[in-house]
Order: C-alpha cells, then structure tokens, then sequence
C-alpha cells in the first residue's frame, strides 16, 4: 500500500465529512440519487463516448492502484545499477553470452527488462540497440499512460455534469413553482437540493477522485520511464563491453549523489 495516498484520502474524507457533521444536524441530506446519477453516470458515459472501453476500463483500474506502492522508486534505482554492474563483470569474464541465463532471473511483472536483455544477446549494433530498446520504453510508457488522459477528461467532466444537475434541478423547481403554490416552500427545497448537491458531488468526484488518480497514475508512469531508460544505458554499455567502473560512472549519473552507487562499498560490505 502507498501510506501516502492512503493518508491524503483518510484526511481529505476526514475534513468534507467534519464539515458536513458540523454544517447540519442531519448529514443524510447530503445524499441525493438522482444528483449521483447525473454527475458520476454522465462522466463514465462521456468517457466511454470519448475513448476506448479498454482504456475507461484501465483507468478506473487507475483509480485502485492510487493506493498500490510503486514498483519503481528514484531510491530503490541503486539496486537495479548493482545488478548491472554484476552483469558488466560476467560480460567481461564469459561475454554477451553468458547474459542468456540471467532473463530467467527477471520478474514477470517487468518485460521491458527482459525485452531489452534479450536485444542484447542478439548481438546488434549498439546504435540499433538503443534505438530499438528506447522505442520499446516510450511505447510501454504511452500505452500506461492513456488512462491518465482519461481521468484527466472525467475530472474536466464531473464538475461540468454537476453544473447540469444545478440547471435540472432549477429548471424543475421553477416548473413547479407555478403548478403547486400550496406546497411551494417543498417544492422550492427539493429542487434547490438537486441543484447544489450535484455541483458539490461534480467538486468533490473531481478533486478528490478523478484527479489525484490521473496525478497518480503519471507520477508512478514518469518513474518507471526513468527506470526503464536508465537500465537501457546500461544495458547498451554491456553490449559495448565497457568496464564495471565505467557503467558506476556513467549510472550513477542519473541518480541523486546520495543514492549512488559505489562497487568499492559493495566489494567491502561482501568481504
């Protein structure tokens, strides 16, 4: 679990449910069907007009890994420089060959890996490599990436649909102002409810769900890319057999200095 999306959705619920508690003795005017149907069923019907099922579907997947911990983090990238400085030794010692037994140590859950490893092995040029590794990082990132977009339409979406809500619900409140002068004060309530609330639920759909998902979603996406790109260095400096020191060098250029990596600090911890 992310603690930190987790934390933000605890307070942010936390403080619209105080409000509310606070605001009316009765919080259960605060829920209205028809308000929910237009808002949230005009979103998900705008997306699926918009985008493909597929993609609708992946984001509202989107909206559950907000709170999954990232695969990727800009610190855990140590760890991937350590692998491939052990792959630049066993390169040095058995060759570009010798890196075919290593695809069955990658996990499942990270085919660019084993997409880009394989390449290697295949001897191509170092030019093509890079050219061919690097097409398959942007691809994978775009084809992750279009349920942000997504999202990003839902939470334009939502508030605009709640703007409908407001003019349904004036429209019927004026339409029965005139027809029922005896019971005018319900009707006028009634009405006027609908046409808050569904303001209130587009806002909230918004800025609480739709959005910080889409953020999410890319944030996870830019790191994993970043992650990806940086192993396809290496991984071009493997198949142009550079030195373990130079692929430290090298890597450790894309990181904070206080994440780098260093073999010296390695090769004393394991002795």
């Amino acid at each position: 679990m992310s603690l930190s999306s987790l934390l933000g959705v605890v307070f942010g619920l936390f403080l619209l449910l105080g409000a509310i508690a606070l605001a009316s003795h009765n919080p259960l005017i605060y829920l209205d069907a028809p308000a929910l149907l237009i808002v949230l069923g005009g979103s998900i019907a705008a997306a699926f007009m918009g985008y493909h099922s597929r993609d609708v579907i992946m984001a509202f997947q989107a909206i559950g890994w907000m709170f999954k911990k990232p695969k990727s983090t800009r610190e855990g990238m140590n760890t991937e420089i350590g692998r491939l400085i052990k792959w630049g030794y066993l390169v040095q010692q058995k060759g570009v060959s010798a890196l075919e037994a290593e695809i069955a140590t990658v996990p499942v859950n990270d085919p660019v890996m084993k997409y880009c490893l394989e390449m290697v092995i295949t001897n191509h040029a170092p030019a093509e490599l890079r050219s061919m590794m690097t097409m398959a990082v942007e691809s994978g990132f775009d084809h992750k990436t279009t349920p942000v977009q997504v999202l990003k339409n839902m939470g334009a979406s939502a508030p605009a649909f709640g703007m409908i809500g407001t003019l349904v619900g004036m429209v019927a409140m004026l339409a029965q102002m005139g027809a029922n002068s005896e019971n005018m004060v319900g009707t006028i309530g009634t009405g006027m409810s609908l046409a808050l609330i569904a303001t209130l639920y587009g806002v909230v759909l918004a800025r609480m769900v739709f959005l910080p998902a889409a953020s999410k979603l890319l944030q996870k996406e830019e790191t994993e890319r970043f992650r990806n790109l940086m192993v396809v260095e290496g991984l071009c400096m493997l198949a142009e057999k550079k030195t373990p020191r130079f692929m430290q060098d090298r890597l450790n250029s894309f990181l904070e200095p206080i994440n780098h990596f260093d073999i010296d600090r390695q090769l004393r911890s394991g002795a």
